[in-house]
């Protein structure tokens, strides 16, 4: 189930863009101030962002813009400014889509869905960071012109990794979408996992990118 962050500071609003997404089978994620969302986008990794432009500690611009910064993860400008000149604003800061208040709320789901298949098709199945290729679709991993070997446990977690380069996630995140609810062995496992793909990657220029551990934070793919 694909996950949409709503960040809008009026609740009524957010629970009918809540409601209407539910509706529409997509999972949600309400965020009502501008200096959290950063916080729980590392956290939630949403599919897409509906992005109010009004919000309490930092407008949906600033926000926007240290979206892209860190993401290529689609957003949906929501505002109630609805100038020809705002709208050009938003799509030239790096919004997908731009949507007006007062709004209707089966326009907002035709609109997700509409950005979501756009920016799919536009998904490649294999990631390139430097030397480094990560097909995500035939499973493979390449380092330069030498394939490498890697568990099927490692495989997952470096694809996971490769579908959302400098983010962090915790160990317990990494469980959650590498191990599934169901492990029940220690979160160590993670630990174990990342220095083995570490090793294997070794050939890695630090340059072009690399595994990172964030203290008191958890992982990253940080590529450069």
């Amino acid at each position: 189930m694909e996950r949409i962050m709503i960040v809008e500071d009026e609740m009524p609003i957010s629970k009918v863009l809540k409601a209407y997404l539910k509706k529409a089978n997509y999972e949600t994620v309400q965020v009502f101030r501008g200096d959290e969302v950063l916080r729980r986008f590392e956290e939630e990794s949403p599919s897409l962002i509906i992005l109010d432009v009004m919000l309490p500690g930092i407008n949906g611009w600033d926000v926007l813009r240290k979206i892209r910064e860190k993401s290529d993860c689609p957003v949906i400008m929501l505002t109630a400014l609805s100038e020809v000149d705002d709208r050009l604003s938003g799509l030239n800061q790096g919004a997908d889509d731009y949507i007006a208040k007062p709004f209707v709320g089966d326009e907002v789901v035709a609109r997700t869905k509409a950005v979501l298949r756009r920016v799919g098709k536009q998904t490649l199945p294999v990631k390139s960071f430097g030397k480094l290729e990560v097909d995500l679709i035939g499973h493979r991993v390449k380092l330069g012109e030498e394939e490498i070997t890697l568990t099927p446990r490692d495989l997952t977690l470096l694809t996971f990794f490769a579908e959302h380069p400098n983010q962090t996630f915790t160990r317990e995140q990494l469980i959650e979408k590498v191990w599934g609810w169901e492990y029940e062995g220690s979160d160590r496992a993670v630990d174990v996992s990342i220095k083995r793909i570490r090793n294997a990657l070794r050939g890695w220029p630090v340059s072009e990118g690399e595994i990172r551990t964030l203290r008191g934070l958890g992982y990253q793919l940080s590529v450069y």
